[in-house]
């Protein structure tokens, strides 16, 4: 099958750039000292014999990866539990594939196939002796970053006999992606698209309730997750509230504190610095999570494009109360009030137009859109233009 994609140039533009950008300029190769393929069947087990290994690797340095064996078991078995029966998983950004031998050493029932996207050469040499011991990996040597990627992946047959469900008919029992996702601001785009996919069924989700695995940072964590009151509320929280259950998958503790666990390492001394400045400084705290898409989908079908608008155009006054901000959607928006507080519909479907922007959880934001989109007179370029902002300063 061939994916449908749909393009959110708010999003993909910028950072479809800087991915670009960063190709054309890494045509340096990342390469491992000459190890034989026989010993790279196994990852060091010394912490520093990694940093000898992948020297030369630091180009790549925001690509963090499970290093501890022990920690990598555990996730596994807690993202493909007992009870899993021939899973077919994409796992993006295996590194060089220490949660990837721990789901392989899983009892073998569980797991049919593993599809791996890594497209740096020094992990691929490290995943290849995979490949030649196990038939149920796969490797496709693209940038999970591209949708091209995952295109290839279905043209190339790997998702042949994964069966398509009906969104009401529970979790998918077979699908399944896991990923490390890399300490940049490009992770909270891969993911916000992930979520952004589900309403419509496009991407994986094509094929159902796919359930995404992560391991990623807990600031991004906690934005995810932001409650209404919390200080990190933001836009990515609404949608993933309006789209998909999001847990933690093993407690906090289970991958702290960072060097215990992953790679790279970094000297205390520059962790120390960097971690003041960069909440995404290496070092910082990772966590796993679990990502369901919900039966009930707060987003409508085709609605996608509506909600980003109205989070984008309102979400830049969150300390105001909606009423008093309405009229950035669009000139003579003031009407919509009249309809979300109408007495005559259910008390479920009101909304308090006296809350604050930052205090709506995707339950008000429903309503709002719900009258958006059935306004007549709403805007039907739903793009933020440049001069957005500077207009703004006179409000």
């Amino acid at each position: 099958m061939t994916f449908s994609i749909r393009r959110l140039p708010s999003l993909t533009a910028r950072w479809h750039s800087t991915l670009l950008h960063s190709l054309l300029s890494s045509q340096r190769r990342c390469y491992s000292k000459t190890i034989s393929y026989d010993s790279k069947l196994h990852l060091p087990t010394d912490p520093q014999e990694w940093t000898k290994v992948f020297k030369g690797s630091t180009r790549i340095n925001h690509r963090i990866s499970l290093r501890n064996p022990t920690t990598a078991a555990a996730i596994a078995d807690a993202f493909v539990p007992e009870g899993s029966r021939d899973k077919v998983i994409i796992e993006a950004y295996p590194g060089p594939g220490q949660l990837t031998r721990a789901l392989l050493d899983l009892p073998k029932e569980r797991i049919k196939k593993i599809i791996l996207l890594e497209n740096w050469e020094s992990y691929i040499d490290w995943l290849k002796p995979l490949k030649e011991a196990d038939p149920r990996v796969e490797i496709v040597e693209m940038d999970p970053f591209l949708w091209d990627t995952y295109s290839h992946v279905s043209e190339l047959g790997m998702l042949d006999g994964v069966q398509k469900m009906e969104w009401n008919k529970g979790v998918h029992p077979q699908l399944q992606f896991i990923s490390h996702l890399p300490s940049t601001v490009h992770s909270e785009q891969l993911l916000s698209q992930f979520l952004r996919y589900m309403p419509d069924g496009n991407w994986l989700f094509a094929y159902g309730r796919v359930p995404l695995s992560l391991i990623l940072s807990e600031h991004l964590y906690r934005r995810v997750v932001a409650a209404v009151t919390g200080t990190a509320r933001c836009k990515l929280s609404i949608v993933a509230e309006a789209t998909a259950s999001c847990t933690p998958t093993l407690d906090f503790a289970a991958t702290q504190p960072y060097d215990q666990h992953f790679y790279p390492l970094p000297s205390l001394r520059r962790m120390a610095i960097d971690m003041k400045k960069d909440v995404r400084a290496i070092g910082r705290p990772y966590r796993t999570m679990t990502v369901v898409p919900l039966e009930d989908q707060l987003i409508g079908k085709g609605q996608m494009d509506a909600w980003d608008f109205c989070l984008r155009r309102l979400f830049v006054k969150k300390s105001t109360q909606l009423k008093e901000v309405i009229n950035l959607l669009a000139p003579n928006a003031r009407v919509l009030i009249t309809a979300v507080t109408n007495p005559n519909l259910p008390e479920s479907e009101q909304l308090d137009v006296s809350k604050r922007i930052k205090d709506m959880d995707a339950r008000d934001w429903s309503i709002l859109l719900k009258a958006f989109y059935e306004w007549p007179f709403r805007p039907l370029d739903l793009t933020i233009h440049d001069n957005y902002a500077s207009s703004l300063r006179s409000l």
